[in-house]
């Protein structure tokens, strides 16, 4: 499943990060990472949670830092 999702707020920049932008990799087996927008996004009881907002709560978190599992909200 991964490997067809994408960071909405690359998306939506596709000029500014390419061909194929907003592509994720999984960290900690709890997070999906964008490294174009910088965006982290929590994967909770099995299901990424792609909202904006929350993936801005985590943008200046290192991923080392990342907690697991992710908080509620």
């Amino acid at each position: 499943m991964i490997a067809i999702l994408r960071c909405p707020v690359a998306v939506q920049e596709k000029e500014k990060y390419g061909d194929d932008p907003g592509q994720l990799r999984l960290v900690k087996n709890s997070w999906l990472v964008c490294d174009d927008s910088g965006l982290k996004y929590p994967i909770r009881d099995g299901i990424p949670v792609m909202l904006i907002d929350e993936g801005k709560k985590w943008v200046d978190t290192p991923d080392d830092a990342l907690p697991v599992p992710p908080p509620a909200s």
